[in-house]
């Protein structure tokens, strides 16, 4: 592939994003080449491609978005001798030191010298092929798609919420939003054995696929007072609550919802960073307060959940794109949120 070019869709700042030719990558000796032919597209992404930043994270020069990815193997870095060419793979987007003090004990995700696709300056998937280290990737069953192989993505940060809340047979639990975190936190719940799962959200099309994947009882936010209708579903409150909407309302109500000694996870990030949490409740209730950061050691498992039917990713693929059509897909994902969970890009 030396010497070959390759489209790529590249964002140069807020709503200008450009299909360009651009050298393929080489690869090192421990890398694998791989031909992207799925990548969804996250809220991340929309954010990168609205507003050029998050937070400290600024899109100072050009940088291909794109996180969500699955493909095929076509070259072999030297030193990599677990992989052939032509096995169909997903990776996973954050390639960690691998030495220090939380790699070591397995919770990566905390590296200080992470590398994470799609996050400036390192750039993503929104292209025909990438180099990426051998030991981050996982080889793609061949009963599942390219698409649900990049939706292992997502999916790892809802397993990887439930695994923080401890959820196992015989245990209540409420989903604070029904986005695509929150579907598949849902499942995940239900995959693990939850006796009983309460979902919320605002918009119908999310709540209709709670009800299709499992929820046993689901309320719309915008209709009843969740507090007081879960407290009637649930006396005592629920063992587990899991806040993935980012939003202030929803992380306060997590705390009212929770029974006592119970815990709460909060994925979303709410756009205020500061605000008050009821802690004479946290403390009287002695609860367990969880903060998720992506997560570890998920694909392999999420990979396993899928391929044995206990989760169902490819539902929640709501819309199809090209390569090409990357600055519309990006405008459709931010624009159909009441109508869209997620939008892929095959390439």
């Amino acid at each position: 592939m030396m010497g070959k070019k390759m489209k790529a869709a590249v964002l140069y700042k807020p709503g200008d994003v450009r299909i360009e030719k651009i050298d393929v990558p080489r690869i090192k000796a421990d890398e694998v080449l791989v031909k992207i032919k799925a990548v969804g597209i996250c809220g991340s992404d929309v954010h990168y491609f609205k507003h050029g930043r998050i937070g400290d994270y600024i899109v100072e020069k050009p940088l291909i978005l794109g996180h969500e990815s699955a493909g095929e193997i076509v070259e072999i870095g030297e030193e990599v001798n677990d992989w052939r060419i032509g096995e169909r793979v997903a990776i996973e987007p954050g390639v960690p030191c691998r030495k220090c003090k939380f790699c070591k004990e397995g919770r990566y995700n905390l590296c200080k010298d992470m590398v994470f696709m799609a996050t400036p300056p390192v750039d993503g998937a929104f292209t025909e092929y990438i180099a990426y280290p051998a030991d981050f990737i996982f080889k793609l069953p061949d009963s599942l798609s390219y698409e649900e192989g990049a939706m292992m993505e997502p999916l790892s940060v809802g397993v990887y919420a439930a695994k923080r809340g401890n959820i196992c047979p015989g245990k209540t639990v409420a989903i604070l939003g029904m986005g695509t975190i929150g579907l598949a936190a849902l499942q995940a719940a239900r995959a693990f054995g939850a006796s009983k799962i309460i979902v919320s959200d605002i918009e119908k099309l999310r709540l209709d696929f709670a009800k299709k994947f499992g929820a046993d009882h689901i309320l719309n936010a915008a209709d009843v007072d969740i507090v007081e209708d879960i407290k009637k579903i649930a006396k005592r409150g629920v063992d587990v609550v899991i806040e993935t909407a980012g939003a202030v309302t929803t992380c306060q109500q997590s705390i009212s919802i929770v029974k006592k000694g119970g815990t709460v996870v909060l994925v979303g990030l709410a756009s205020e960073n500061k605000f008050n949490l009821d802690v004479s409740n946290i403390i009287s209730k002695e609860l367990d307060i969880k903060g998720i950061f992506r997560y570890a050691n998920m694909y392999q498992t999420c990979i396993d959940l899928v391929t044995a039917k206990k989760i169902d990713v490819k539902a929640m693929v709501s819309k199809y794109f090209a390569l090409d059509k990357t600055l519309k897909a990006l405008k459709y994902a931010d624009e159909n949120k009441a109508e869209s969970i997620k939008t892929m890009i095959s390439v």
